[in-house]
């Protein structure tokens, strides 16, 4: 998945405005502007699009994690310069401070369904002969169950 992609989902999941959005990365120290964030916001075919880089983007997930989870006493984590599918969906797992069962949950509410074990495999480290990449589905099933979740669709 594109970080454009995964980025405008978690701000719509979440409901983070665009100030919001310069605070997060401010949190975890990188400066942006409200008119970048709107380039990263727009669709591909518009021409004033631009690709967040995983720098960008690691940085607005770590800055997510301090702003739900609060500053921890210990130095803040360093902005990844390559980002997988697997270290997005880590770190979404710490921001939103889920556990096993709640992320299976999410999984469920939007039909996928993903056992135990599997979703250790996710979590590992690359080297363990256990690890399982992420899959662009995957993910995209999490974020439609993170979106289900915290900012379900009202009806009337």
């Amino acid at each position: 998945m594109f970080n454009n992609d995964v980025f405008r989902r978690i701000r719509y999941s979440l409901d983070i405005s665009d100030s919001k959005t310069v605070q997060i990365f401010k949190l975890a120290g990188e400066q942006v502007t409200t008119g970048q964030v709107y380039k990263w916001l727009t669709r591909d075919d518009n021409p004033d699009f631009v690709k967040i880089s995983d720098i960008q983007f690691s940085a607005f997930l770590n800055g997510l994690i301090i702003d739900l989870r609060g500053p921890k006493d210990d130095p803040q984590p360093e902005t990844e310069s390559k980002l997988t599918n697997n270290m997005i969906f880590k770190k979404l797992r710490i921001a939103l401070n889920l556990k096993a069962e709640d992320i299976l949950q999410i999984m469920k509410l939007a039909g996928f369904t993903l056992s135990k074990h599997e979703l250790s495999s996710l979590f590992r480290k690359p080297a363990h002969k256990h690890y399982r990449e992420c899959n662009d589905q995957t993910l995209r099933r999490f974020l439609k169950g993170v979106q289900l979740k915290y900012r379900p669709v009202i009806e009337e």
